[in-house]
Order: structure tokens, then sequence, then C-alpha cells
């Protein structure tokens, strides 16, 4: 494993994400013992501040957003000294000469993590290259997205290129972060149970699906650039997909890992003019419910008329032969009727029924991976009912259930940014996204937006609170699958 490194720069570090997640998850860190005794936090952004005051909005953010009960005033103490805050224009080099000032020499270990709209990476990069902060031992995280498409993505890789080579680059996909998804290549990998079984002899389909109850929360500006499918399939779930889908590694490295992610990104089975209709559904929230709750449309929220998808469903197909035949349906949207990110494995039913004589009744198993709001495991299994059967055999599909939660209740749920954090501190970027995926990903959803305009298709209208547009039932029900909810 690299050098820890001793001076963590954050971008951004007045903004949403920082008081939210970077911040808390810091503390949390440093709670533990994790964070090296040494270790700096250098906060940038354009707001005028000094180190007091930028402390006091950090400890501000930490008991707001801290579990119940986490906050102690002496580790917020210890935290908070670690502080510090140089304001940056980055239009002006002078911000960039104070912070490495500030920062001294770089080559004594330095971290940077940008989280700022990524039209800011470029500019931000060369003010840092220009101040001497490009030094061979400095780590360069880049929070996602990275560009918009396939072209503006290269564009901001090829600046962070130019002065950070790729084993120095981070790229932030924090769903990566998450314990359960860490958990999945544990269960994959771990467990002879599952390997053997893992392919399109014994599974029949796949689902995976996040779904937000929220509404622009005042991304607007973002939102509407982006839409569902660039900021939810591209950003996430084409990750969850590769994780479910990769070959074996051949250890865990960084390396190993990232070769059969991106075999699975380059496999995917483009989406073109002649079938997107057939494969992919788009629509847009209306006014509706949610908990009993009015809720605006997005049209109400944005102020006035647009194309942008908030919810999209996919059929796609990985072509090799571990995967071949095997559908993987993605949905994600937003004002769905509740909050669930879930990985949702149907494996083929038994090919043949000894209890069919008896009147009984077998369904295919089920293996459900929970990673929000709670983090669970699901195995569903079938089971005879108790009794003497003189009506006939009775079987039952039980659940076997592992909350993460109550199995590992001795240990702190983390934020998912505190892996990563720590990860880029101890240079380990075996979580972290490589350009080549990044690419790859871009492709594949690109091809589905030329599809789009080349077929005129456009959202179809959904009441919020509901399961979004009924032809992302059809989507499924054509194969005689039913979306798991």
């Amino acid at each position: 494993m690299a050098d820890r490194i001793s001076t963590l720069v954050l971008f951004g570090a007045t903004g949403d994400l920082a008081r939210r997640m970077l911040l808390p998850s810091l503390y949390g860190l440093d709670s533990d013992g994790l964070l090296p005794e040494d270790l700096r936090i250098i906060g940038t952004a354009r707001t005028d501040l000094d180190d007091g005051a930028f402390a006091e909005r950090a400890n501000a953010a930490l008991q707001e957003h801290l579990p119940e009960g986490f906050y102690s005033a002496g580790v917020a103490e210890r935290f908070l000294s670690r502080l510090h805050y140089v304001s940056i224009d980055i239009t002006q080099p002078a911000g960039f000469q104070r912070l490495a000032e500030t920062i001294g020499d770089p080559c004594d270990g330095v971290g940077i993590f940008l989280s700022t709209a990524p039209s800011l990476f470029k500019p931000t990069i060369d003010g840092l290259a220009a101040a001497g902060l490009a030094c061979p031992t400095v780590r360069m995280a880049l929070e996602k997205p990275l560009g918009t498409d396939l072209e503006s993505s290269r564009e901001v890789n090829d600046a962070v290129a130019a002065h950070f080579p790729e084993d120095r680059t981070f790229r932030i996909d924090h769903y990566l972060g998450k314990e359960t998804v860490q958990n999945l290549i544990a269960l994959r990998f771990a467990n002879l149970l599952f390997e053997p079984l893992w392919n399109s002899a014994h599974i029949d389909h796949i689902q995976i699906t996040v779904a937000e109850t929220v509404g622009l929360e005042g991304r607007a500006e973002f939102y509407e650039s982006a839409g569902a499918l660039r900021d939810m399939v591209q950003n996430h779930m084409l990750q969850l997909l590769a994780l479910v889908a990769m070959e074996p590694p051949s250890d865990f490295n960084a390396t190993a890992v990232r070769d059969e992610k991106v075999k699975v990104l380059r496999a995917l089975r483009p989406i073109t003019a002649a079938d997107v209709e057939a494969n992919t559904v788009t629509g847009q929230y209306a006014r509706g419910a949610i908990n009993g709750e009015p809720v605006p449309g997005y049209a109400d929220e944005l102020g006035h008329g647009s194309n942008t998808e908030t919810f999209v469903a996919l059929k796609a197909h990985i072509d090799n032969w571990r995967w071949k035949g095997v559908p993987f349906y993605l949905r994600t949207g937003k004002r769905m009727p509740h909050r669930d990110t879930e990985i949702f494995i149907q494996f083929k039913d038994v090919p043949y029924s000894i209890f069919a004589s008896r009147g009984a009744t077998t369904r295919p198993n089920k293996l459900l991976i929970g990673l929000q709001p709670e983090e669970t495991i699901s195995l569903f299994l079938m089971s005879k009912s108790p009794g003497l059967d003189r009506g006939g055999v009775r079987l039952r599909e039980l659940p076997l259930d592992i909350g993460l939660a109550n199995a590992f209740s001795e240990y702190r749920r983390r934020i998912a940014y505190e892996r990563l954090l720590l990860d880029l501190i101890e240079g380990d970027p075996t979580l972290f996204v490589r350009r080549d995926e990044v690419e790859a990903q871009w492709t594949w959803i690109d091809r589905i937006r030329a599809a789009w305009t080349e077929k005129g298709v456009t959202p179809r209208s959904y009441a919020a609170g509901t399961w979004g547009p009924s032809a992302a039932i059809a989507l499924t029900e054509r194969d005689g699958i039913s979306w798991h909810e």
C-alpha cells in the first residue's frame, strides 16, 4: 500500500456534500483513530473565511449530520484542530499560490478532493499545476459525474491526465463505498454456494432498482442538464451491474477487480434506434402524493416545461458466455413510493417438480441484496409447511434474512465516504473507477441517448408516488416477469 498522505485538501468545502458527508466522514475516522496523527485538512471555496470561521461551520455541520449520540465535544475539538481554510477563486492564480504556501512541500504527501461542478475541473487542475501542486506524490480525487457524455468525459480525463497519471487519479462513485456493495464481492467469491450457479444456466433474470422519493432538492440546474439516465444509470447502476456480472478476479486488488468490471461494461449489447423503444422507457413525474403528502410535478418545481427524464427503465443484455440470454432490468426514478436500492436475482425453477402430483407448486429461488435504506441480504427458499399432508403437500416460500445492522451490531454503521476517504489517504484505488470504465459506461449511455433523439422518444408522465409509467410494467411483463416491489 502507498504511503499515507499528510495533507487533505477539500475543494467545495462549504458545499452541501462537504457538510453532509465529507466532514462527518472524516470526523468518524478521527473518532476511531484511523486518521494519521499529523493529517491536516484544508478546506477551500470562494467564500471568504478564516480558519476559525471554517471550524465553526464544520462543527455546526457535525452536530447537524452525525448520528444521534455520536458527537463528542472532545473528539470534535481534536478534529477541528486539524482544519484550515484558504479562499480560492479559480479564475485568480493568487488563491492557488496561497494554497501552495499553506500546504508547504507537496511532495510530503497531499490528497486533493474535487467536489466542484465538472465544468470547473480543468481550470482548477490547471491552477493547481501552475502553483506547483502536481508533485508525483499528490493524489487527485474527482467526485463524479465526469462530463455529460463520452466527449466531455474525455476532456475532463485528459485535463487530469496532463498533470496526474492514472495511478494517482481516484474517481469516486460513493455507491462503491457502501458496505453491502463491497459485501457483494464477498458473497460471490467467498462462498462456493453461489459461484457455480451464477450464470445463464441457473439465473433467469436480474433486476437493479434505485428508487428515490425526493424531487429536485435544489439541484434543478444540474438535473435539467443530466436526467435520470446520466445522473443515476451511468453514474451508479452500471457499476452495480458490473460487480454483479463480472468474472472472478485473479486477486482482490485494484487492477484485477477493475479489469473484470470493464470487460462487463464493454460486453453490454448496444441499444440502438432499431430496438430502443422496445428496451427502454422514460418518464417524468407529475403532481401526486407520497406518504399521504401532496408533492408538485417536475415542471412545477422547475418552473417551466421540460423533456428531461426523471425515470428510466432499461432491458440490457451482456453478450458473453456467462450471461448469454439473461436479461438485466434496470429501473431508477425520482418521486417513487419509497426509497429503495436493491439488486434482485431470480434463479430458474427446478427442472422437474416431484411435488406436482401432490398438488404443490414450487417457486424459483430468489436472492435480494438491499443497499438502502437498510443493508440486507435475503435468500428465498422453498420449504414444506407443517402438517400431515392428507390434503396434499403444501410448500411455502421462506426468506432467510440477514440484516447487516443486526448481524454486525457491534460495528458502527459507517458513511460510504469514510471508506473512500480512508482509501484515498492510504492510496488504495480498488474501490475507485478507472478511466476505461468511465468511457465504456459513457459509450453505452451515449448510444441510448442518440437512439432516443433519432426516434423522438420523450418522457411519459407518471404521478408522483407511483412506480413510473405503465410502459415500465409492460417492459418486464412482455417477458413474463414482474418488477420486485
